[in-house]
This record gives structure tokens, sequence and C-alpha cells, in this order.
């Protein structure tokens, strides 16, 4: 399973831009003779609903974040037109028929005050962190929304829910009152914002205390209604992986060009 941020625009090279890394890789994954899967499609086969001859030499797309940039094309301050994730991998589709599974998971964050903020202190302020896109995505056939939490905990913000307002380390949300306000209530926005409950979880920044991890994620699963939930320990999935911390690769941290990929795609 491969990540990627579509706010990671820096420079238009593939080490500074996870949207010119993201087409590249889409060829290579094909080129490689692999296949596309949706993440659900994996989950299944974790879970043991799918034999393995339906996940074979498959690579799953998720995008953390869930800012405009997975979705619409933008004009870049200092980096020119960037096209949408989406808009991506929709050329490839058209481009790719032999692909037929072509999908990717866009895993963001709920709380609309908080994405205002961080849109203002961590991007260019130009409005790019709305949900205007979520429900278009999620009808598309091309990308769902999953949930990134309620606000990331995110350093930038001046409160978050934490129960002692700790921020920049998700292992803090320890508590049954901050994992439901950061994991339920998360749930519920996205589902009205985007016409469907999220099904799957990613943690911030990969972490996860062993409350949230062990107790409240399998225990609570009436509550939230998530299905898996994943970290960023860079690894291929086997069956053997906790269902509450399945592992994914992060592009810039992983791999940071399409030969480093290739190794990791062909190991």
């Amino acid at each position: 399973m491969l990540t990627y941020h579509g706010n990671n625009v820096h420079h238009n090279s593939y080490e500074g831009n996870d949207h010119i890394a993201f087409e590249s890789d889409l060829r290579t994954i094909d080129r490689m003779g692999l296949r596309i899967l949706p993440l659900a499609t994996v989950v299944d086969w974790h879970q043991g609903l799918l034999a393995d001859s339906e996940v074979d030499d498959g690579v799953a797309l998720t995008m953390d974040d869930g800012s405009w940039l997975d979705y619409h094309d933008i004009e870049h301050p200092t980096c020119g037109v960037q096209k949408g994730m989406f808009r991506l991998l929709a050329a490839f589709r058209d481009e790719t028929p032999g692909q037929a599974t072509v999908h990717a998971s866009s895993f963001v964050i709920a709380s609309p005050d908080d994405r205002i903020v961080l849109d203002q202190r961590n991007l260019a302020g130009l409005g790019w962190w709305g949900d205007d896109w979520w429900a278009d995505a999620n009808s598309s056939g091309l990308m769902s929304i999953e949930c990134h939490s309620w606000d990331h905990v995110h350093p930038t913000l001046d409160t978050v829910a934490q129960r002692e307002n700790v921020r920049g380390d998700f292992r803090r949300v320890e508590s049954f009152e901050d994992c439901s306000a950061q994991v339920d209530q998360a749930a519920q926005y996205i589902e009205r914002a985007a016409g469907a409950r999220p099904r799957f979880f990613a943690y911030p920044w990969g972490q996860a205390s062993d409350y949230l991890r062990k107790n409240y994620m399998p225990r609570q699963q009436e509550r939230h209604g998530f299905r898996a939930a994943f970290s960023i320990e860079p690894r291929r999935l086997s069956r053997k992986d906790d269902t509450w911390f399945l592992p994914r690769f992060v592009c810039g941290e992983d791999w940071k060009s399409p030969e480093d990929l290739e190794r990791i795609l062909g190991g």
C-alpha cells in the first residue's frame, strides 16, 4: 500500500512534488505488470474474504490530509498549475484500459473550522482545504473519502480535541473521550459531507496509543463503524498484520525516486 500527500508541492521535481511522483508511479506500477486495487479489496483479502489470487500483484493507493490538491487542479503560488490527484488518476485510467480497478482512497481531516486554520497556516491561505469535492469523489468510482481524524492534533492549531490540548502527537489520544472525538465525531461529519460513512481510518503520522489501537478501535466498532486502521510502518501487508495498524509506504519518506519505488514493488 502506497501513500501520498497532495499538499507536498515544494518544487517541480519527483522528490519535491507528490503530484509529479504520483503520475510517474502510476506508470511504473503498470509497466511492472502490477494491478491497482481499491483499498477495500485489499482489506477484504486481509480479513479472509478473498483468495490470494484476487490480490496477487496488487497495489493500493492512498492519500493523507485531504486538501483540494487531492481533487482540484490549482494554481500554486510558486510551482504553477498542479493537476489534482483525481485528474491524474482519471487520465491514467483512460490511457490504460488494462487496469480494470483504478482507484485511490483519500484520508481527510474532518473538522471544517480546523481545516480553515490549517489552510491559512500550512498551505497558501487560499481556501484549499474545503470539503466541497468529497461527495463527487465518493460517487466517481475512482476515489473514496476516508478518515484521517477530527483535527490531526496538528501542532499549528491553537486547540485540539485532546483533553490536555497536547498537539503534535497522536499517541496522546488515549482516553475514551479523546478517541470518541477524533474517531466517531470525525466519521459522523465525513458521512454528512461526503454522503457515505468512511470505512477506514488512517492515524495522523501513523501514530496510535495502545488504548486507541488495542482497545477503542476493536471494542467500539459498533460506535465508529470502521473496518480497519492504517499506520505508516513501511512494510508489505500480510494476513498476520493487526487490522487496527496496517502498514503503508509513504512517498518522500520510504521512496524518493522511481528506482526506489521499483525496489519496493519488486521486493
